[in-house]
This record gives C-alpha cells, structure tokens and sequence, in this order.
C-alpha cells in the first residue's frame, strides 16, 4: 500500500493548439433564446417523418418505375391530354345527372300535371351514366355512346377489365385524369367510370369526333395493348450498369489487342 501523503502532483499534460480546417470552419451553436430556429436556406424535407400514405404514394410510384408493368395496367398511364380532356369535360358538363332535389320537384310536377288533366312535362333529358355495374350493363347491351375510365381507381382490378370489353363490344372509350373530376360530374367524391348514351342534336358531332378520337388513340391502337410499361432503374443502378458496361468495353479491347 502507498504511503499517505507520499504522492506526487502529476504534470498537466500541455494540450496542442488546434489549427483552424479552412475547409471544416467552426459554427459555434447558439443555445440561448431562439437558437433552435431552422437555419435560413437548408432544405430538411429529407429528414421529415412524413405521414404513412404519403410514403406508400411514394413507394408505389417508384415501385411502378422499376417493375415490369404488364400492357393491361400501364394502359392506364397514357390518358388524353389536358386541352382534349378540357373539350370532352365541357361536353360533358351539359349532361350531369339530376340531383336529388331536382328529381324530385320533376316528379312532383309530372304529378301535378297529370292530377289536373294537363300535358306532362318532358321526360328525363340525356344524362351521365355512372356507376361500374351500370356502364358495364350499358356496354354489354351496346348502348353506351362514349365512355371515359378515370386513370387512378385503387384498386386498379376495378376496371380492368372494362377497356378489353369495350373494344369487343366496339364502344369507344377515353382514359382520363381523374376519378375525382369524374366525380364532380355526377355530384359524388369520385367516380371509376361514366357514360353517354345519348345527346341533344346540336351535339351530335362534336361527340363523333370524340369517339373518333377514342378509336384512334384506345380502341384501335395496336401499340398500347402490347407495350410494356415499367423498368426504369434508380441513378445509382443506372451509374453502377454504365460503370460495369465501360468496364467490359475495355476488357474486350484488351482481347482484341492481345489477338493481333
């Protein structure tokens, strides 16, 4: 056992100034009032938790860029464009379905009329169709003029099925953007599918040109039931493909080289 009192004050070690990194300058935090203020100009969206559905929107987006997507589902990604897709909507909008309200003093009236021996109103004008089982009857039956499929329904097994039937039944049909303008038409949230059946005189041609427009770009087109969709890989993969390709190059040069 050491002897009390015998021990000697040890040297402080001599500490070494630390030169200044140019490259790494000290940012001294302020841990004062208002020193966990975000600092001006950084972009921290990397490092937010965001909310579940949005990081399986995210994860299904890239999912379907690196997947092979099969011709029947990557169908749904080629929707008309926005000025065509403005014509069709404006057409449309002149046939949305009676509300609940309106049909109601409609019957009501017709009610009226007929109780005082009077001429009834006119029938039910031309309007959407809506509702999946409804246009698929309609389509079956031949009777639906024009039918627009909106491009996001989840789940996409919905409809499916609905363009194959339209080109064996030859009713023309239009992919668009999207279930809740389809919606707005018909006075719900959101709709798979509407349809026309019918329109007033002064319209008639402006729906063939739509449905011409349907048969060249959807019903008709070859290309878009056979084209696979899909298969875009990330920019690291892209780097690492490119990298192993130029590495290849070289190694066949070298064996030509050495050949001659």
């Amino acid at each position: 056992m050491a002897k009390k009192g015998s021990s000697k004050a040890k040297a402080a070690p001599v500490k070494k100034a630390s030169k200044a990194d140019p490259l790494f300058p000290a940012r001294p935090r302020s841990f004062g009032v208002g020193g966990d203020i975000r600092p001006a100009g950084r972009d921290l969206s990397r490092f937010v938790r965001w909310p579940k559905y949005v990081r399986i929107q995210r994860q299904r987006a890239v999912l379907y860029q690196r997947l092979k997507v099969p011709p029947a589902i990557n169908q749904f990604t080629k929707s008309i464009g926005k000025n065509e897709a403005a014509s069709v909507f404006n057409l449309l909008n002149k046939y949305r379905p009676e509300t609940a309200a309106a049909k109601k003093q409609r019957i009501k009236d017709t009610a009226a009329a007929t109780a005082a021996g009077k001429e009834a109103p006119a029938k039910v004008p031309c309007q959407l169709k809506f509702g999946l089982k409804h246009v698929t009857t309609l389509v079956e039956e031949k009777k639906a003029s024009l039918v627009l499929i909106a491009c996001d329904v989840d789940p996409i097994e919905l409809v499916l099925w609905l363009p194959a039937l339209c080109r064996k039944m030859e009713v023309p049909f239009l992919i668009v953007k999207d279930k809740a303008r389809l919606g707005t038409l018909v006075h719900q949230k959101t709709a798979a599918v509407v349809a026309l059946t019918k329109v007033n005189k002064e319209d008639e041609s402006q729906l063939k040109i739509f449905q011409d427009l349907a048969n060249e770009k959807f019903n008709k087109n070859t290309e878009l039931v056979r084209k696979w969709g899909g298969g875009i890989m990330g920019l690291k993969t892209q780097a690492k493909l490119d990298k192993r390709a130029k590495a290849v190059a070289i190694e066949e040069a070298k064996k030509a080289a050495s050949m001659r």
